[in-house]
């Protein structure tokens, strides 16, 4: 794997490659238990994690969940964190939360599919409608931008929150990144610094693009790196990470 202490991004900016912000489990998208990706990111010479599985109003076990986190932390070196993924699901930035936050260390905020107006269209409604010329690609940048930053300020307020495969849906939508203006961009870091919210950079979705992740770190905002690993055997490899 080479040097696991970091990675360079970009001039002056370094990228701590011991640290994976965003793996899941068997409690939710994931396949394996708590213990399990813990013992794979010791091998993998980590020392910090964040738990991050889906979860949403539906959810019953985040307390199980919290548990089987705080009982590893007693087995481990690394710091151990309790998160949940949780996706916006209106323009106005209201998140589909668990009912109970108390056991999260950390929210982080994601866009599976489009808020626009009453709808929430997934990838291939948006490329339907791209193609039809019922939308635009700005027009989806523009909304998807303006959703997230509305989700983070929500998030905020109630624990430390961060950003899960940034802009993700774009590339799934068939979009390309160059209809996020630096407006849009500057929308977004400022939303990110405003709100202290740190921002994924995700092997398993390869997001944000290089450009978004230049364009993000040139306004100041915290990058971390997230292998969004359902697996075990992915915690803490890092591919596209290394090439950004």
């Amino acid at each position: 794997m080479g040097s696991k202490q970091e990675s360079v991004i970009g001039a002056g900016c370094a990228l701590d490659l011991t640290v994976d912000a965003h793996v899941h489990t068997g409690f939710s998208a994931g396949r394996d238990a708590v213990g399990v990706v813990v013992s794979a990111a010791d091998r993998a010479g980590l020392t910090a994690l964040t738990f991050a599985d889906q979860a949403g109003p539906e959810t019953t076990w985040l307390t199980a969940y919290a548990d089987a986190v705080r009982r590893a932390r007693h087995r481990t070196e690394m710091a151990l964190r309790v998160a949940a993924e949780v996706e916006v699901v209106r323009p106005d930035g209201w998140l589909a939360l668990p009912a109970d936050l108390t056991q999260l260390d950390a929210l982080s905020v994601a866009i599976s599919a489009l808020p626009l107006g009453d709808e929430l269209l997934d990838a291939r409604a948006v490329r339907a409608l791209l193609a039809d010329g019922v939308i635009t690609a700005e027009l989806v940048a523009e909304q998807l931008i303006a959703a997230t930053v509305r989700g983070l300020e929500r998030a905020s307020r109630y624990v430390p929150t961060q950003l899960a495969r940034p802009l993700a849906l774009l590339a799934q939508a068939g979009v390309d990144d160059a209809a996020v203006s630096p407006a849009l961009i500057a929308d977004l870091a400022a939303a990110c610094r405003s709100t202290g919210t740190v921002v994924e950079i995700s092997e398993a979705w390869r997001s944000p693009s290089p450009r978004l992740v230049a364009l993000l770190r040139d306004a100041g905002v915290t990058l971390v790196a997230a292998s969004d690993a359902r697996y075990a055997a992915e915690v803490g490899g890092w591919q596209y990470l290394r090439r950004v």
